[in-house]
């Protein structure tokens, strides 16, 4: 198993030592272990995790939604795959509300044709789309 110091881990991170340390007083992420001159060392496991908190930001997430989504990520036991997949459309859901908040002004400043031709075309995908989700919570295992 690779295990990264800091300054290892923030490279291959692309990211800075002082983050690494906050995410870690955050509970963000956890050392692995410690070496024996008492290093922290943090696994790769780490390293990707310090990559999906990166894209969260990019997506505009404050670091409080960011533990919380990654305290469901890391609740997700092997078998609970479906959880997993769950918390993924969570997330692209949650996102793509954040996309059509930023176009509201957009969108009011369209004419009313344009507008109706705009919610004709993604009107039927949203309502495909919000069915499936239904039909896959509400199927659910047989007993």
């Amino acid at each position: 198993m690779t295990l990264y110091r800091i300054g290892e881990l923030a490279k291959a991170a692309g990211t800075s030592e002082r983050t690494i340390d906050y995410y870690t007083k955050l509970g963000l992420i956890t050392p692995e272990s410690r070496s024996m001159k008492n290093y922290r060392l943090y696994s790769h496991e780490t390293l990707i995790n310090l990559q999906r908190i990166n894209q969260l930001k990019q997506e505009k997430y404050t670091l409080e939604e960011i533990k919380s989504l990654m305290g469901k990520w890391n609740a997700a036991t092997p078998e609970a795959e479906v959880s997993g997949k769950l918390v993924q459309l969570e997330i692209q859901m949650q996102q793509l509300e954040r996309e059509v908040k930023a176009l509201e002004p957009v969108i009011s400043g369209l004419k009313p044709g344009q507008a109706n031709r705009a919610l004709a075309a993604l009107i039927p995908q949203g309502v495909a789309c919000m069915e499936a989700i239904r039909l896959l919570l509400t199927q659910g295992p047989s007993m």
